[in-house]
C-alpha cells in the first residue's frame, strides 16, 4: 500500500481518491479548507498547497502526487505559478512522481483535432499559464530532478463538473426555460468525463514509460452544444431545449461586472468553432475506453437536480 497525495478537492481530486481508496491504497486530500471524500482509507489535510515548505510536508513518504487543484478562474495568472513552484519543490523532495491535471488551453486555436504532438503556442493568458507549468515541470523531469507527467483533457463531465454547459446550458434547459450561450451551437466540441480523468491519472501515474509526456485522456466522440443538450434533455425527459448563440458584444457587456464571465473572452474560440480533442494514443496505451457520454451525462443530471 502506498501513500498517494492529492491536491484539490473538486470533482477530479474526488474521483480520484475515491478510485485510490477502492483499490486499497493510502489516500491524502490536501485542501485549504481540509474538504475531501468520506471514506476511511482517505486522509484529509487542511493547508495551503502553495506554500512550498507546507506541501513538501504534506508529500513527506509519498509514492505520487496528483495536482488536481483549481484556482479561481479569473486568477489563473496570479495563483498558478506559486502553486506550480510548490509543486515541483515537493515532487523533487519526496521524489514521488507527480502527476499534474491539465486542459487543452496551451495548445491556442486550432484547425483540426489536437494530439499530444500539437505545440503549446497559445497567445491567452491562461493559455501561457498552463503551458509554462509543463515546460518547467518537463525541465527538470529531463535534468532528472524530478519524474512527471501531464494528463490534458476538454470539457468536463460528471458529478460537480463546472463548465459552460453544465452551469450555463444545462440547468436552463433541463428546466425548460430558454438559454442563450456564447457558442456556435453547432461546432463539435470534445467532453471528457471526470471519472475518466482520474483513470488516467493513475494509469500514467504508475506506468514508467508514461512519464515525461503529456497524454490526452480518453474521451467520447465530439458533440455539438446543441445535440449534447438535446441528448441530455432526452435522458431526464425534458421538453426540447430551446437554445440560442449569445452575440460577443453581449458577453463582453457581461463581462463588466462579473470576473468570471470576463475571463471566458479570452477562450471563446473553444466554443466559436470545432473543437475537439484525439484521444487515441492515451486508449491504446493504457487500454483505456472513454465512458459513452449517456452515461456521464446520465451523472451530470443527477448531480444538478441534487
Amino acid at each position: 500500500m502506498s501513500l498517494h497525495v492529492i491536491v484539490g478537492a473538486g470533482p477530479v481530486g474526488s474521483a480520484t481518491a475515491r478510485l485510490l481508496a477502492d483499490q486499497g491504497e493510502q489516500v491524502r486530500v490536501v485542501t485549504r479548507s481540509g474538504a475531501g471524500p468520506d471514506h476511511p482509507a482517505i486522509e484529509r489535510v487542511a493547508a495551503d498547497a502553495s506554500n512550498a515548505p507546507t506541501l513538501v510536508q504534506c508529500c513527506l513518504g509519498a509514492s505520487t502526487i496528483y495536482n488536481c487543484a483549481s484556482p479561481p478562474y479569473h486568477q489563473w495568472s496570479a495563483e498558478w505559478p506559486p502553486l506550480a513552484a510548490a509543486f515541483l519543490e515537493a515532487a523533487r523532495t519526496s521524489g514521488a512522481v507527480l502527476v499534474t491535471t491539465s486542459n487543452l488551453y496551451g495548445y491556442g486555436r486550432v484547425n483540426d483535432a489536437m494530439t499530444e504532438q500539437h505545440p503549446l503556442r497559445s497567445t491567452g493568458a491562461k493559455g501561457r499559464v498552463r503551458a509554462r507549468m509543463w515546460a518547467d515541470a518537463l525541465a527538470a523531469h529531463e535534468a532528472g530532478r524530478i519524474r512527471t507527467a501531464e494528463v490534458r483533457s476538454s470539457d468536463y463531465l460528471g458529478a460537480g463538473a463546472q463548465s459552460l454547459l453544465t452551469m450555463a446550458v444545462l440547468p436552463k434547459a433541463l428546466s425548460g426555460a430558454h438559454a442563450s450561450i456564447p457558442a456556435d451551437l453547432d461546432a463539435p466540441h470534445s467532453w471528457t468525463y471526470v471519472v475518466d480523468v482520474a483513470r488516467t491519472l493513475i494509469a500514467v501515474s504508475a506506468e514508467e514509460s508514461a512519464w515525461g509526456h503529456a497524454w490526452h485522456v480518453p474521451t467520447a466522440p465530439p458533440l455539438s452544444v446543441r445535440d449534447i443538450t438535446v441528448l441530455a434533455c432526452a435522458l431526464a425527459d425534458a421538453p426540447p431545449p430551446r437554445l440560442s448563440t449569445m452575440p460577443v458584444a453581449l458577453l463582453w457587456l457581461g463581462g463588466l461586472g462579473n470576473p468570471t464571465v470576463r475571463e471566458l473572452r479570452e477562450t471563446q474560440y473553444q466554443f466559436r468553432k470545432p473543437f475537439v480533442l484525439d484521444s487515441s494514443t492515451a486508449t491504446k496505451a493504457f487500454g483505456i475506453e472513454p465512458t459513452p457520454l449517456d452515461v456521464s451525462l446520465q451523472e451530470t443530471i443527477a448531480h444538478l437536480s441534487k
